[in-house]
């Protein structure tokens, strides 16, 4: 049977995810597959373009939801004081968090994707948009989307790092789950969010 980019990205998530970055080599990858090197590059240009689609698969099982109104109109606020596009804001980021916890070197991964080819992460233009309809001028839409993808990536890189090193020894500190990341999440939408002056 002939193999293609699918077989090649599926089986280089499950090394990423078994065994991490630091083992997912072009070589290996080849092992795997029971292929020459060579092979993997009738699918893959070079292990960048291999790396944009591993991050595009983890990131792609985050369904899509709608953005809400325009950008600049003001939305009604929901019990509580939020609004539903900064709780669209904060599912996605969660979902996005959630998606890459489980996955060892996620986050880099995932930066480095999103440096070389944005456009091929979805959920991330997603978030772009989610916080232009939450009120984000669109001239700041980028940068606070930079900001917001710095806290996740961080967060996971954080989360998968302590439990690393609980794996071999008990270590003090702040606890850095969930709840720090929504902590930090609400802290950056609120200066993002506030009414100018």
């Amino acid at each position: 049977m002939a193999l293609t980019r699918e077989q090649v990205v599926d089986t280089a998530v499950a090394i990423l995810r078994d065994f991490g970055l630091a083992d997912l080599s072009m070589r290996r990858l080849a092992r795997e597959l029971d292929v020459q090197v060579g092979a993997l590059y009738w699918h893959v240009k070079n292990k960048q373009e291999l790396l944009v689609d591993v991050a595009a698969r983890l990131l792609g099982g985050i369904p899509a939801s709608g953005a809400g109104p325009a950008a600049g109109r003001p939305a009604p606020r929901e019990e509580g004081g939020t609004t539903p596009e900064r709780a669209a804001v904060v599912h996605l980021a969660l979902r996005i968090r959630a998606a890459l916890v489980p996955v060892p070197d996620s986050a880099e991964v995932v930066q480095l994707a999103q440096t070389l080819q944005p456009a091929a992460l979805e959920p991330l233009t997603r978030l772009r948009e989610l916080l232009e309809a939450a009120g984000v001028p669109p001239r700041h839409s980028g940068w606070a989307q930079h900001l917001l993808l710095n806290h996740i990536l961080g967060s996971v890189a954080a989360h998968q790092d302590r439990a690393t090193l609980d794996a071999v020894d008990a270590i003090g500190g702040p606890e850095l789950g969930e709840d720090a990341f929504r902590w930090g999440l609400d802290a950056a939408l609120d200066g993002m969010l506030a009414p100018s002056r």
